[in-house]
């Protein structure tokens, strides 16, 4: 069983999340609620959860005022939030997971499935990269924390090389010649890494365009990059690859 809290300021998400926890999350028991920052805080170091649902923004202080004073952290977070796409950015980045308002009840399943009770570790390096993203804002830009199979690893973007799909899972190739298998799917690294001059070149491959040593034309057109790796690009992606070479 898991134990958890919700800390949010509207008094009607507090029941609503509450509601949808206890229809859909069986192994989930809500043993307390909070308001606000200042409520919070108590209401954690009291009932000591294995799980903590944070609203990011509440009137008084948010979200991350609140793990700022708890640290180091010893419990699992999952946020909640309207849609704030630096806070979503900032979420991906470092591996946490976020339900959008309104909660689907899907996604919270889905969320919940992944909460490790006494990975208190990896779940406190994942909150440390968060807040330092935004103590320096800049470095939001600038590393990734990657959930392996068999832990946590932090990686520099512009170190990594391409992505390669895996099913649901994803190969990511670094520049010292790493390969980690990471638990999300190619259209994630997507999302994240298109503004970091990364590009789809094929349903199974994202590379960095930095590391495109060569192009090779024709009707079975593919890149050349600085590993030696040969990647076929696709018919339907070939207009708009070229046209972001021609950008770099």
């Amino acid at each position: 069983m898991i134990n958890a809290v919700i800390i949010d300021d509207e008094e009607k998400g507090r029941k609503l999340l509450e509601i949808l926890v206890s229809n859909y999350c069986s192994g989930v028991n809500i043993v307390g609620k909070a308001n606000s920052v200042a409520t919070g805080i108590p209401l954690i170091e009291e009932t000591n959860p294995d799980l903590v649902f944070l609203d990011v923004e509440m009137t008084g202080g948010n979200g991350f005022d609140l793990l700022e004073k708890m640290a180091p952290i010893n419990f699992s977070v999952i946020f909640t939030t309207a849609y704030d796409q630096y806070a979503i950015k900032a979420f991906k980045y470092s591996a946490l997971d976020y339900l959008l308002k309104p909660i689907d009840e899907e996604e919270l399943m889905a969320a919940v499935k992944k909460v490790k009770p006494n990975d208190g570790e990896n779940h406190n390096k994942k909150i440390n990269h968060l807040l330092e993203h935004f103590q320096k804002p800049k470095s939001i830009n600038n590393r990734l924390a990657l959930s392996t199979l068999n832990g946590l690893e932090f990686v520099e973007i512009d170190k990594i090389i391409r992505c390669e799909a895996d099913s649901k899972y994803t190969f990511v190739y670094i520049k010292d010649g790493k390969r980690l298998h990471i638990t999300k799917n190619l259209k994630e690294f997507e999302d994240m890494l298109t503004e970091h001059n990364f590009f789809r070149i094929h349903h199974s491959h994202l590379v960095n365009l930095s590391y495109v040593t060569k192009y090779h034309k024709g009707r079975g057109g593919y890149v050349e990059l600085e590993d030696g790796t040969s990647i076929g690009v696709s018919q339907r992606k070939k207009e708009d690859f070229l046209s972001h070479l021609n950008m770099i």
